[in-house]
């Protein structure tokens, strides 16, 4: 290794003095540069056949895109000009074929293709395989809009599977808090490459297996705008399914505008872009206060009219209805007088029952036993029983008026 200058050229001696070494001074970056620029646009003319992706008209009128097949891709630009006599812009995932000339950019070391002719050379291996897709789970009724599910109007939880890195979830939970804030349920999950589909899935099911207090009442997934490569991973088969077998409504917010996935029609709902997702699952929360003072202010005047109107029937129904005071008045005189005619009945009766009850004592004195005894008769008795003249001869007992004396009744 040696030193020549402020450079170090790490080629050994030998191979420095060889017969292959340059005999020209080191070149510059711009040198070298435009030294690989002539080589490239020496190759003049080419003409591509490719699958297109990423493409994007600038303001200014340039098309930019990307041409790939299996193994490689390729950049491509068309100037202004050239896009103006295109009937219409070609769609990502269209099959094209180009002619152009390979140019190199010095700035970043890369090279594009300058195309000034462009035709569509079919559908391209993606788009074809997705269409394919569709139209299979689509005839299995995946897609039916009689299984969309309406979401809740204000959840208690909302579930979120996207990217824990970038910015999709910060402007979501940003959305979600300047809307209405709700409980978040966040479960990251790959939203591009090969591991993507499984673990969206894993996490659309962890959601789902939730305790019925801590389960969302809605799902978001999402992910921001790329390329149909780049979005592959919701063209999926299983995550697609499991999407639609979810038990909770899902709202598909994957990708921009422009941008449609399988997931979008297996979801409930579908939103253009990640930050809608989040606008269409809460409400604002504004809105929701002005709609509760407005039904509390119906329920109100419901309220003041219902008793107005009641109100009012009782007071038809007094009308009808004698004067209580009045009725209370002639039921107290009734009563009296009832109580009045009750007394003098009842002294009337306990007269009556008394002279009665005086007679019957006369007649039963008249008639006592002992009375005969008073007036100067006497009654024999033998053994407590009361005998006449026939009685046989024996002891008796002779009963006056006053005493009693011992006798022997001869035969």
């Amino acid at each position: 290794m040696r030193q020549t200058g402020d450079l170090l050229d790490w080629r050994d001696d030998a191979e420095q003095e060889g017969p292959s070494a340059p005999s020209s001074a080191p070149l510059s970056v711009s040198a070298a540069s435009a030294l690989v620029r002539r080589q490239i646009e020496a190759l003049g003319g080419v003409r591509v056949v490719g699958e297109l992706t990423e493409p994007k008209l600038h303001s200014s009128g340039h098309f930019y895109a990307s041409l790939k097949d299996e193994g490689a891709t390729l950049s491509m630009v068309a100037w202004r000009s050239t896009v103006a006599g295109w009937a219409q812009l070609p769609a990502a995932g269209s099959l094209v074929e180009v002619q152009g000339k390979l140019t190199s950019y010095p700035a970043r070391s890369s090279y594009q293709l300058v195309v000034n002719r462009l035709s569509l050379a079919g559908v391209g291996t993606l788009l074809q395989q997705i269409e394919a897709l569709k139209k299979k789970l689509a005839a299995e009724g995946l897609f039916d809009t009689e299984r969309k599910r309406p979401l809740p109007f204000l959840p208690r939880k909302i579930g979120i599977i996207t990217s824990p890195t970038g910015a999709v979830l910060h402007d979501m939970m940003h959305r979600l808090s300047a809307r209405c804030p709700r409980p978040v349920v966040f479960v990251p999950a790959a939203v591009q490459g090969t591991e993507a589909p499984l673990q969206v899935v894993a996490a659309l099911h962890t959601l789902n297996a939730l305790p019925a207090a801590e389960r969302p009442d809605v799902i978001i997934v999402a992910r921001g705008g790329g390329s149909l490569h780049d979005l592959m991973a919701f063209n999926d088969e299983r995550l697609v399914r499991a999407v639609a077998a979810s038990n909770i409504p899902v709202v598909s917010g994957v990708g921009h505008e422009p941008d449609v996935t399988l997931c979008d029609f297996a979801a409930d709902v579908r939103a253009p872009t990640p930050t809608a997702a989040a606008e269409l699952v809460v409400p604002v929360r504004e809105d929701v206060l002005f709609m509760l003072q407005g039904t509390q202010a119906r329920m109100q005047r419901a309220c003041v009219n219902m008793l107005a109107q009641r109100s009012q029937r009782v007071a038809f129904a007094a009308r009808g209805l004698p004067d209580p005071r009045r009725q209370l008045l002639q039921a107290t005189a009734r009563l009296e007088d009832a109580r009045e005619r009750l007394g003098l009945a009842s002294s009337a009766t306990l007269k009556q029952a008394q002279t009665h009850l005086a007679q019957v004592a006369r007649v039963l004195e008249a008639h006592h036993p002992e009375a005969p005894l008073k007036r100067g008769y006497a009654a024999i008795w033998r053994n407590g029983v009361l005998v006449g003249a026939d009685a046989a001869a024996g002891p008796i007992e002779i009963q006056f008026a006053t005493k009693r004396r011992s006798a022997l009744l001869d035969a």
